[in-house]
């Protein structure tokens, strides 16, 4: 699995379904540098789960919608519904334990 860039437009279609964990982040945010490879890494374990990022100064709407107001935040959806979020770094493991809880 890839962590898979979504914008404003595809949001709502790509998190309907299923776990998918979504990366809000920028270019110019060094934690948000730190979190990416983290995430891959985990991505390549998870075919259960649907990996997602969504640059904030691009996808603007999205991110306000939300109240992202820090970043790194993770959301963790489960059937399109946001059941957790993470703000600041997370390391693999603090991951696979989240992202486990919502695995059937």
């Amino acid at each position: 699995m890839v962590v898979k860039a979504i914008t404003d437009e595809q949001y709502q279609e790509e998190v309907e379904t299923g776990v998918s964990i979504v990366d809000f982040w920028a270019t110019w945010c060094g934690p948000c540098r730190m979190q990416s490879p983290v995430l891959e890494t985990v991505s390549e374990d998870r075919n259960d789960i649907h990996f997602f990022k969504v640059d904030v100064d691009i996808s603007r709407e999205t991110a306000a919608s939300l109240g992202i107001r820090a970043i790194p935040t993770l959301v963790v959806h489960k059937d399109g519904k946001i059941v957790e979020r993470l703000t600041g770094f997370h390391n693999s493991e603090q991951l696979v334990n989240i992202l486990n809880k919502y695995v059937d």
